[in-house]
């Protein structure tokens, strides 16, 4: 018979398992890699069919077997054969961590040392691939034959790293160089030199799985944010090891789980507040921690004597992470450790943090790419997402596959990026659109892409309002037909031209509809008044005939005369911005999400107070009205509190109220500003109080990084 196995079955060491077994049958056959597919030619599959869920490769997972009835008319024995390139699914494992057997390699034998060490059951993967079969030639180890002991291990069947694609040693595999500030190359152990030089207290950038990083001891952040230009946003921390971990934070058996796991993601935890932690996340109550990954990572905390490192992404900001080398020594950087190997797919790190159950992806990359989810709907269908935070998603064969994170802004590295990952995607789906989705906003950089591929291919282009993409990729992961929601967001352009973000929505793949949206608030000067928080306290100051005194009289004049003129927005990321300076939390936005991040730690020490009640005119609940209800002599906190308590209260009044008349028991929440635990705390309460459920976000991401697969589902929906 011949036996197609589909799933991740590439790079994991599944062909080597299926001849173990074979010729542990005594059968005769071949196995090998067709396209993404694992296929088996064999005169007697029984035995094999009925093994093959014993012991499976750790990094596989089987999606479908395919039997077909074949005469096998080959030679005796059992073959691993050349690939072919037919199939149509991504079947790469993503890149994981070193596992313990190479580690333990690392500290004896001919390995000893080698920062590249790996096996079939770790490593890098999705970002040394340059196209299917995953088969040497086509990764970047291609640039590096097998030494003779590499290619003994290759051949033989009783080596753990037989048939490892990319196996390699210090004899013959890629090597790590150390350079100087004016580009010229330190002698030694580049890696215990570098090493050195971030203990003595200096800034440098290593190159690793899928990007750069710069690095620097977690207690010389100061000049970090001096050097690097980053005054408030917090900063992603490498740590040495578990037990290192609790000298910094408090993460609960959960997100130690999260942070142990072979992906290695930076997870949101609490943080034990001190000097070194309050100056790494300022104004927050978490902090990102993620473990080593790397066999670098382990051989640099080898050579150093401090516990903890900063780890951020080396990149221009509003730019993609710099991978080409004459670029990266540009930075002004005091060393950089670089390696010869190419990175073909560049993968920022996985963020994620956990809430009760729910892990709530922050930015999915890393470890968690390429990705799929299943959709009912038939078609080929791209869609790139927003303008922040963008990860672009291709459908066919009825799965929804993302791209790693993609980035912010519409500059011109980021949409050459947003280019290069789709087209990559594509070309290994097989896969030409017949539609593109994109953002219901005329100014999203992306679209001019979007029409380019439509040009090419004679697909249609779709615009889906960006709220409605929110909720039906919550609806699509959660295999929900429809739900009444409440997307929570920063801003996203409204059919009525509008910047929305606070809204309740009925929602289907079909079709959708505004239920109640939180009060419209004049945003003067557009885009400044999301970064000068002074403007939208001026705004709600107007509209409560309560006067400003926050700018001076020339000022004063022009923001009035804006106030009827101006984009409005019903943002529920806005009032929080609002609060944040009437509170004063921050005072001005110096990155995304700084103000609303900032009002975290004030909701979750707050409480209900009496007095902070508002109503409804139409279907708008009035915010503005809130802001004069203040009282000096109450903490700040609970101020915070009952603010926000009473608007997600009305919220949920209207949105149960919803459910309850289309006979729903479950209210649904989206958008960026559901990562705010505080917040998903009041919806799960109310809820429980209505005898509601609530659907959360746990397989894509709750903001921007997740709306892509909700626009293809609503563009294979109308395509289909």
């Amino acid at each position: 018979m011949r036996i197609i196995i589909k799933g991740i079955v590439q790079g994991v060491g599944f062909r080597p398992m299926i001849y173990r077994r074979a010729t542990s049958f005594g059968l005769n056959g071949c196995v090998w890699n067709d396209g993404a597919d694992v296929v088996i030619n064999v005169d007697n599959g029984e035995p094999l069919l009925n093994s093959l869920y014993a012991r499976l490769p750790s990094l596989s997972m089987v999606s479908d077997i395919i039997v077909e009835d074949s005469e096998y008319e080959g030679e005796k024995g059992f073959f691993i054969i050349p690939s072919k390139e037919r199939g149509t699914s991504v079947s790469i494992p993503s890149d994981t961590a070193i596992c313990d057997k190479c580690l333990s390699e690392m500290k004896n034998g001919r390995r000893k040392g080698y920062p590249f060490t790996t096996c079939t059951e770790c490593g890098a993967r999705f970002t040394l691939m340059s196209s299917l079969p995953y088969d040497r030639p086509n990764t970047a180890m291609n640039d590096f034959p097998m030494c003779d002991e590499c290619s003994k291990e290759y051949s033989s069947p009783n080596d753990r790293r037989f048939h490892h694609q990319t196996i390699c040693c210090n004899d013959c595999g890629p090597k790590y160089s150390l350079y100087d500030n004016s580009g010229n190359i330190i002698r030694g152990d580049a890696i215990k030199e570098f090493g050195r030089i971030i203990d003595s207290g200096k800034i440098g950038i290593i190159k690793g799985i899928g990007g750069m990083h710069i690095c620097s001891r977690a207690d010389n952040v100061k000049n970090v944010r001096e050097w690097y230009g980053r005054s408030q946003k917090p900063f992603a921390v490498m740590i040495r090891d578990k037990d290192s971990v609790l000298r910094y934070a408090e993460p609960t058996e959960c997100e130690l789980s999260e942070m142990t796991s072979r992906y290695r993601p930076i997870v949101l935890v609490k943080k034990k507040v001190n000097d070194i932690t309050e100056q790494i996340s300022p104004g927050l109550d978490n902090i990102g921690i993620f473990l080593p990954y790397a066999g670098a990572h382990h051989v640099l905390f080898d050579a150093m004597r401090t516990d903890a490192v900063i780890m951020t992404s080396a990149n221009i900001p509003g730019e993609p992470m710099i991978l080409n080398d004459s670029e990266i020594k540009k930075m002004n950087a005091d060393a950089y450790l670089l390696h010869d190997q190419k990175i073909i797919n560049r993968a920022d790190d996985t963020v994620l943090r956990i809430y009760k159950e729910h892990t709530s992806f922050i930015r999915r990359s890393r470890g968690y790419t390429p990705s799929h989810i299943h959709t009912e709907y038939k078609g080929n269908v791209l869609a790139l997402g927003a303008q922040e935070n963008i990860v672009a998603s291709v459908a066919c064969n009825n799965k929804i596959q993302q791209t790693q994170y993609i980035g912010d802004h519409d500059s011109e590295g980021v949409a050459d990026y947003l280019e290069e990952a789709t087209r990559s995607l594509m070309k290994m789906l097989d896969s030409v659109p017949d539609a593109v989705a994109v953002d219901l906003h005329p100014g999203y950089g992306n679209r001019r892409y979007a029409k380019r591929i439509c040009e090419e291919t004679n697909a249609e282009m779709i615009e889906v309002q960006h709220h409605w993409a929110h909720c039906v990729s919550l609806l699509t992961e959660n295999e929900q037909k429809e739900g009444v929601i409440l997307a929570l967001d920063g801003t996203g352009y409204g059919d009525d031209g509008n910047a929305w973000g606070g809204e309740v929505m009925y929602a289907s793949p079909e079709t959708y509809k505004r239920i109640a949206h939180l009060q419209y608030i004049p945003l003067l000067g557009s885009e400044k008044a999301l970064y000068d928080l002074r403007r939208l306290k001026f705004a709600v100051d107007n509209i409560n005939g309560t006067g400003s005194k926050l700018f001076d009289d020339e000022s004063t004049a022009v923001l009035n005369k804006m106030m009827n003129k101006s984009v409005r927005t019903s943002s529920f990321g806005r009032l929080l911005d609002t609060l944040a300076f009437s509170l004063d939390v921050c005072k001005e936005r110096t990155y995304d999400g700084e103000p609303a991040m900032k009002m975290e730690p004030l909701l979750a020490r707050g409480r209900m107070i009496k007095g902070y009640e508002t109503e409804m005119n139409g279907t708008e609940i009035l915010t503005a009205p809130l802001f004069t209800l203040f009282n000096k002599k109450e903490k700040k906190e609970d101020i915070a509190y009952s603010v926000v308590r009473t608007v997600v209260n009305n919220m949920m009044n209207v949105a149960c109220d919803t459910a309850v008349s289309k006979g729903l028991n479950c209210i649904g929440v989206t958008g960026g500003v559901s990562y705010n635990r505080p917040i998903c705390e009041m919806i799960d309460d109310e809820a429980k109080k209505r005898g509601m459920d609530v659907m959360h976000h746990s397989l894509i991401p709750n903001g921007d990084g997740g709306i892509s697969v909700g626009q293809a589902v609503v563009a294979l929906r109308r395509i289909s």
